[in-house]
């Protein structure tokens, strides 16, 4: 899969150290998977929350270094993309807050 927004990992892994290797290995993981939906996508990431936003639409949510972080992520299966969104600590994840701005 193409990830857009790559650097955004790399952005926050700076900032939040403690999460780095685990988002350089999801990047890698995920640049080398084909995932066609959903399932595929748990076959790798068990924990993969789909979310539905007030947008409407749905993000996937991948737990990070365990529970201590949650990357947000649009994945179009159909053309092999995912767009990074939001990177958030548990605590900013669990205000819910952030589904108002996707």
């Amino acid at each position: 899969m193409r990830i857009i927004k790559e650097m955004f990992l790399v952005e926050m892994g700076r900032k939040y150290p403690k999460a780095a290797s685990h988002l350089e290995t999801w990047r890698k993981i995920v640049k080398a998977a084909a995932w066609r939906n959903l399932v595929d996508v748990r076959r790798t990431y068990p924990d993969t929350d789909s979310v539905k936003v007030r947008s409407g639409r749905q993000v996937l949510v991948f737990n990070v270094r365990r529970n201590d972080y949650r990357l947000i992520v649009a994945a179009h299966f159909n053309r092999q993309i995912i767009y990074t969104l939001r990177f958030l600590t548990h605590a900013e994840y669990s205000k819910d807050r952030w589904k108002d701005t996707l």
